[in-house]
């Protein structure tokens, strides 16, 4: 199996697969077996992989929506919020940002790995109100914000049931 070298950066990373894709055929991750056989790793490989590593019914896209969820959490956290017309273009900006960064489409992006209620809480002036959450192990400051948001939007959720 092919190892990338850890000087690479992230942007380059996102720039060699874009550039992959342009290759005929599906199959951008192979590897050689012991045989020397060419075998595919298919995105439902990957989907396997992370259900016996976790336990859990989790995919590839669910990583994709909390990475993109949590920077779009800490983005709009830091933005003054602004009457509605501003709050929509920072909203697309960010929106922008985080597509370039999981190296996809900002429609893409926006429909698929932001969570809607981050964006209708932004747009609403609601992320002010969040406090600061405090450090848990094992988790970035900016995804310990994203779960704060979330319990308190379930628990919002509840109160109103």
């Amino acid at each position: 199996m092919a190892v990338l070298a850890p000087d690479l950066s992230p942007r380059m990373i996102c720039h060699v697969r874009k550039r992959s894709q342009e290759i005929p055929g599906q199959n951008l991750f192979q590897y050689l077996d012991e045989n020397g056989e060419r075998h595919t790793v298919s995105s439902a490989d990957v989907n396997a992989y992370l259900q016996t590593l976790t336990g859990a019914d989790f995919t590839a896209k669910d990583y994709r929506t909390w990475a993109g969820s949590v920077l779009a959490l800490s983005v709009l956290r830091e933005l003054q919020w602004e009457p509605e017309s501003d709050a929509k273009r920072q909203v697309v900006e960010m929106v922008k940002n985080v597509a370039r960064q999981l190296g996809d489409t900002p429609a893409v992006c926006r429909k698929c790995y932001i969570h809607p209620a981050v964006l209708e809480a932004f747009m609403l002036g609601a992320l002010a109100e969040l406090p600061r959450p405090r450090l848990r192990k094992g988790l970035k400051s900016e995804e310990v914000g994203l779960t704060v948001f979330l319990d308190r939007m379930l628990a919002s959720a509840e109160a109103t049931n």
